[in-house]
């Protein structure tokens, strides 16, 4: 007889997830239709790509601006990010994200580029609690109670001792302000993408916490290591950003270890042609041909690899501008069927506000 494993579940305020395993918000590409996908394949809740509180408090009526903040009725609950140097500007920007229709705000202290840096957002504000806890007291107070606000953060801008003191003010403040959740990247502003992620800190942070929700992130490019985390740290959820990109599997998969099962293959040949004409028509619906035409190349270089022939891929991949282009790129490498491979050993970085 098979044994189940009892269903992992998270909660962020008052939105019930049915499984610990989410999308993180990715600069650039987790719009509605990475979002969507995801969520077919198990992803708990997601995240819409970091959007700058300016640009959501003014944005214009074109197609391409108001499809950065379009919500489909499957994905909820989805969660928008926010990003931004001055608390007068999260207000209107958060308010404009629920009117949107968006379950969860998220603010962004994490984001490690440089020109973001240079703006006074993203991970520089670890360095400045006072600012960065009036946004979150402001963003708090600006949308209605049952409209949870979260943040993400990492362990610090750099290893030294004031940045981790700020980290613990920032932390245990934001939570004190109101803050549901807390998601926290294992490495500092400063390593960015480079070395591994100190899920060892993760572990503390959860210690300290105790019943308040952490969100744990840094290094998940595949299920084992989803499960890994939540088993070595003790976090209440994981937030896969990169590992998710041109791999929508990675949720399905994380989900069968969590009830005990055995890992799921990866997707055959056929399975990922069937999910790459999906996420093209998502992109179309949302984009227009022409846009999503430019957009769908960059996930179209990840899914290749998942492919047997990857490089060979990746390089048809590279040149589709139209819908044509993409589905002769199917006809012609996706027509026979067989067993796909495993991406997890092909990770590479990137340069976004996205965490992995």
């Amino acid at each position: 007889m098979t044994v189940r494993a009892a269903p992992r579940r998270l909660s962020i305020g008052g939105v019930d997830l049915a499984a610990p395993v989410v999308q993180a918000a990715l600069s650039g590409y987790s719009d509605r239709a990475m979002r969507v996908l995801a969520r077919r394949h198990g992803a708990a809740y997601s995240l819409g790509e970091v959007l700058l509180d300016q640009f959501v408090a003014t944005v214009g009526s074109n197609r391409r601006n108001l499809a950065r903040l379009a919500v489909a009725d499957e994905e909820h609950p989805v969660g928008g990010q926010l990003m931004g140097s001055n608390p007068d500007d999260f207000p209107p920007a958060a308010r404009r994200l629920v009117t949107e229709g968006y379950d969860v705000i998220d603010i962004n202290f994490g984001c490690p580029v440089k020109k973001v840096l240079g703006r006074c957002r993203g991970g520089y504000l670890l360095s400045q609690p006072a600012i960065a806890l009036e946004i979150v007291a402001r963003v708090r107070d600006a949308v209605p109670p049952q409209i949870p606000v979260t943040l993400k953060m990492r362990r610090g801008l750099d290893d030294s001792s004031e940045s981790l003191a700020n980290f613990w003010t920032i932390f245990d403040g934001a939570f004190a302000r109101g803050a549901a959740a807390v998601t926290v990247h294992g490495r500092t502003v400063q390593q960015k993408y480079v070395g591994p992620s100190n899920w060892e800190f993760l572990a503390t942070v959860k210690q300290h916490a105790g019943e308040r929700v952490v969100i744990g992130s840094g290094d998940l490019f595949s299920a084992a290591a989803c499960v890994a985390m939540l088993d070595r740290t003790g976090v209440d959820g994981v937030s896969v950003a990169r590992g998710a990109i041109g791999n929508p599997w990675i949720f399905r998969q994380a989900l069968a270890l969590l009830a005990g099962e055995p890992l799921p293959p990866p997707p055959s040949i056929h399975e990922q042609r069937d999910v790459l004409r999906e996420h093209w028509a998502l992109s179309m619906e949302l984009h227009g041909e022409q846009v999503a035409g430019r957009s769908m190349r960059k996930f179209a270089i990840k899914y290749a690899r998942v492919h047997p022939e990857p490089l060979a891929v990746r390089d048809a991949f590279i040149g589709v501008k139209v819908n044509a282009d993409w589905q002769a790129v199917l006809d012609r490498h996706y027509a026979t069927d067989g067993p796909g491979r495993d991406p997890a050993a092909d990770v590479d970085e990137v340069t976004s506000c996205g965490e992995a």
